[in-house]
């Protein structure tokens, strides 16, 4: 589901709407009608007219449908030598006159299936000039729609005044978009909808990868800017005349959206507020900037903000992160004030143990987070590291070195600390950073972002790392494939599913922190235990806690791991039991075996054998951190190499699993993928490559003059 937009609250009071559907919408590309789409649209103008709104629909696609028919007419009346010779274009007028009693059969059909009565009203342009006309044919509408009846409009282009109906604009209207928006002021619409075969308004060809969406369309600034491509592949006017239109009816009071006919529930999403096509009022020149423009503007800057970073020495880098530790440190009353505050908020309004538990920051975490920070600084300098040196040919050197990836956009739920790791680490990358906490840590997210960009200097310039503050910003961003090089997800399943279904970046990052610590028979149980409360007590609500203990189907019952599950239940950890483990120990039934609880609750179940731990995890596990107890070297390797997961531990606790523990300073976030990092995401998982070829007026020529060496060289 897109977000709501703020601009289009309106859309609640509305009452009577005027649909346009265009040729492209209702035909195929190969000219026929498109039965499917045109009953699903009829289906949605149904279900709005039972729910009392007032529809009234324009039509296009009579001309089309006609001149299908006169085309097959004329082929079957056609002899042989008649069809050898040049065929003349079949007259327009003649193609509507046949196709309007067609397509309006048609419509009157698929209604009747649906229990609603549709009309037909053809008009031509010379008739709005007579304004009895347009008193009896406002008289008409309404009886028509106090009837719950569908009036369908079409311009009668049979009998059509202009001498070329299909390019004179000249008059009142001049086809059937400006006929819509025409209806929509004489009918006093509170809403024009414009179907088309696109998503909405485009900055140019929607064909085009540098083409961007508009979502709410604004004179003074898209006018001069838009880039219209061809027009319409079957109808007569295209993007063009529907911009026409929609500029005229909503400069007369009635707002208009653009949008896809061809998408599923298109006309229900916009009824709904949704923020999909391009909206057009008379008051959005008065509207904020459109958050379009900021999202950009602010990605644009991150960006060129990382660049003036990279050009700084190591030594300057480094001078930016320990400004950064320092003020921490100096601000640390200040965040700890406004981390309180987040905190009493989330209690009162309820939330989890466990939610509350990752929004505070606990005493000594600020000093934590400055250490962290500290040691980043002092790491080896990781950006332009020549990894590889190689010569192509004489006084041809080519390098191979690391550099940023760009721009990194961090959605992160209610952990503050995360932002000051990820901060860091893009600091350290020389990576431009937008950040979107969850809407429970904002104070702290707010305070520790202001303290962070304040020891930026002005050189480098404090949109380096921008705080995205609403929802609907987030869809913006994710959009901007062209200008954000990866996104990272750190929180729920859910939020990790939803950025990867609705973005075209790189996502890295992890759905699940479904961990497991297996004991074996062999297992050294006092060790066992230790490892056991660690992973699962240390930190209940981190990924890498141990969400599921398997054991060695030996070990059933036996008084060591009786010890290691009562001192579970001592610390007040809930257990639930796998299908066995509730038949054997009794423990409530696990309601699913690939479950994170995130809390003070874990599962046990019992297995056969090492090889059936690996295949429990396989099956339930996450592919983040699991980990083997076991004195049985065979065992141990035996799991070490066929557990595919991010991480895979022998006789050490799961909470090892982390960026600091692992010596990477900090971590942006712990990766499940395969591709481009795998496991805690420190600053190398933040960095890519880039050749570098240094020559002496070598030219290629068709490699006549070429002597290939491809000699490795020494790094310098």
């Amino acid at each position: 589901m897109a977000p709501a937009d703020p601009n289009r609250s309106f859309i609640k009071d509305v009452k009577r709407i005027i649909i346009k559907v265009g040729t492209a919408v209702i035909t195929r590309n190969d000219g026929r009608l498109a039965l499917g789409r045109i009953g699903a649209l009829c289906e949605q103008v149904k279900d709005l007219n039972a729910q009392g709104y007032e529809v009234i629909m324009v039509t296009s696609g009579a001309v089309g449908v006609g001149r299908q028919r006169l085309r097959y007419r004329k082929l079957v009346n056609s002899s042989f030598a008649d069809l050898q010779k040049p065929q003349n274009e079949l007259d327009g007028k003649a193609c509507a006159a046949v196709g309007q009693s067609g397509l309006m059969a048609l419509y009157d059909m698929l209604f009747t299936q649906l229990d609603v009565s549709s009309s037909q009203l053809l008009v031509t342009d010379s008739d709005f000039e007579n304004s009895n006309f347009r008193e009896r044919l406002r008289e008409t509408v309404e009886s028509l729609l106090e009837l719950r009846v569908i009036p369908i409009f079409n311009e009668n282009d049979a009998i059509s005044t202009r001498k070329a109906p299909y390019e004179d604009s000249s008059g009142i209207f001049w086809d059937n978009d400006s006929l819509a928006g025409l209806l929509a002021l004489e009918l006093k619409a509170d809403l024009l909808l414009l179907l088309s075969d696109v998503d909405g308004l485009y900055s140019g060809p929607p064909t085009e990868a540098s083409s961007k969406i508009i979502h709410t369309y604004i004179k003074e600034k898209h006018y001069h800017e838009i880039t219209f491509g061809d027009k319409s592949r079957v109808g007569r006017g295209g993007m063009t005349a529907k911009v026409q239109a929609a500029v005229w009816a909503s400069t007369g009071g009635v707002p208009v959206v653009i949008t896809s006919g061809c998408a599923s529930q298109s006309i229900v999403k916009v009824l709904q507020g949704e923020k999909i096509g391009t909206l057009f009022h008379k008051n959005a020149s008065l509207w904020e900037p459109s958050k379009d423009a900021s999202v950009r503007e602010m990605a644009v800057s991150a960006r060129d903000c990382s660049r003036r970073l990279q050009n700084l020495s190591s030594e300057e880098r480094k001078k930016i992160l320990l400004d950064v530790a320092d003020a921490l440190e100096a601000n640390e009353d200040l965040i700890r004030s406004e981390n309180e505050a987040d905190v009493a908020v989330a209690h009162e309004a309820g939330y989890e143990s466990s939610l509350v538990a990752r929004l505070t920051l606990k005493p000594g975490k600020i000093a934590s987070l400055a250490k962290s920070v500290r040691t980043l600084a002092n790491m080896e300098d990781p950006i332009n590291e020549i990894l590889k040196r190689t010569e192509v040919a004489d006084g041809l050197v080519l390098e191979k070195t690391s550099c940023p990836l760009g721009v990194l956009l961090i959605v992160f739920e209610s952990r503050p600390d995360a932002l000051v790791q990820i901060a860091s680490l893009a600091i350290r990358s020389g990576n431009g950073l937008l950040l979107k906490g969850g809407k429970e840590a904002m104070r702290s997210n707010a305070i520790l972002h202001k303290v962070i960009t304040n020891a930026i200097p002005d050189n480098v310039g404090e949109k380096l790392i921008g705080l995205v503050t609403t929802r609907d910003e987030i869809a913006d961003l994710l959009k901007l494939d062209d200008v954000i090089d990866l996104v990272i997800p750190r929180g729920s399943n859910k939020l990790v599913a939803q950025i990867k279904a609705t973005t075209k970046i790189p996502v890295l990052g992890h759905a699940d922190g479904v961990c497991h610590v297996y004991i074996d028979k062999s297992a050294d149980m006092d060790m066992a235990k230790r490892i056991v409360m660690d992973a699962k007590i240390d930190y209940p609500a981190a990924c890498n806690a141990m969400e599921t203990l398997l054991v060695h189907k030996d070990l059933a019952e036996t008084p060591e791991l009786n010890d290691v599950l009562a001192a579970l239940k001592t610390e007040g950890v809930n257990i639930y039991g796998g299908p066995v483990a509730h038949k054997i120990l009794g423990f409530p039934k696990a309601d699913s075996l690939h479950l994170e609880y995130s809390s003070m609750a874990c599962t046990v179940e019992f297995v056969d054998d090492v090889q059936s731990a690996i295949d429990h995890i396989h099956r339930y596990g996450s592919a983040h951190t699991d980990c083997v107890v076991t004195t049985d070297d065979k065992v141990a390797e035996t799991f070490l190499r066929q557990v595919d997961s991010a991480a895979v531990v022998y006789n050490a606790s799961t909470r090892f699993s982390d960026g600091a523990r692992f010596g990477l300073g900090a971590e942006v976030g712990i990766s499940t993928g395969r591709i481009h990092a795998r496991g805690p995401v420190g600053v190398e998982g933040l960095l890519t490559t880039r050749w570098l070829l240094r020559g002496k007026g070598q030219v290629v020529n068709g490699d006549k003059d070429v002597a290939y060496t491809h000699k490795s060289l020494p790094l310098q």
